[in-house]
Parts: structure tokens; C-alpha cells; sequence
């Protein structure tokens, strides 16, 4: 199942800000950037493109998260699946 997210980003995009995430920071160097593995693509052009749509600014040299990207990583996004309810029926039978 899909997880649709509000956000127009590539894979590679995403993977910059979860990174931000994975070290609990909001900054990183462009050496901390270029060394983000990615299955296609990566580099310091995904960083770059979320700069230009406002998710990050270059400050003193590093990429810095905005409030934009704070709002994208506070998202939780879970599949939902049938009968995932409560769990109280299962529970008293």
C-alpha cells in the first residue's frame, strides 16, 4: 500500500531529510550530505533542490532545515490496514 504524503519531493529529496532525522540535527555539512546512500541518483543535488523549494537554506556552509522541513519530518505516516481497530474484539474472545 502507497503512503501518500502532501509533499511534492523525489525519493532522493526524502532521503536527505530523513538523514536529518536519522541524526537527530538540523544541520549538515555537504560532506555529511554527499555521504547519504542512495539506491539512484544522490550527491549534493537532491540537498540543493530543497533549497530551491524552501526545505532547507545554506548557512556558514551547511545545510540547515527550515520549518518547512520540520513540518515534513513531524509527519508520521503509517499504511492503515483493515481491521486494525482497537483490538478489543480479539481480545475478548
Amino acid at each position: 500500500m502507497a503512503i501518500i504524503l502532501p509533499f511534492p519531493l523525489t525519493v532522493q529529496e526524502m532521503r536527505v531529510l530523513q538523514e536529518f532525522r536519522r541524526v537527530a540535527g538540523e544541520a549538515l555539512t555537504p560532506e555529511a550530505v554527499k555521504a547519504i546512500k542512495h539506491p539512484v541518483g544522490g550527491g549534493e543535488p537532491p540537498a540543493q533542490s530543497l533549497v530551491s523549494k524552501g526545505f532547507l537554506v545554506l548557512e556558514a556552509g551547511n545545510y540547515v532545515l527550515t520549518e518547512k522541513a520540520k513540518e515534513f519530518l513531524a509527519i508520521d505516516a503509517k499504511p492503515m490496514f483493515e481491521g486494525s481497530g482497537d483490538g478489543g474484539d480479539e481480545a475478548a474472545e
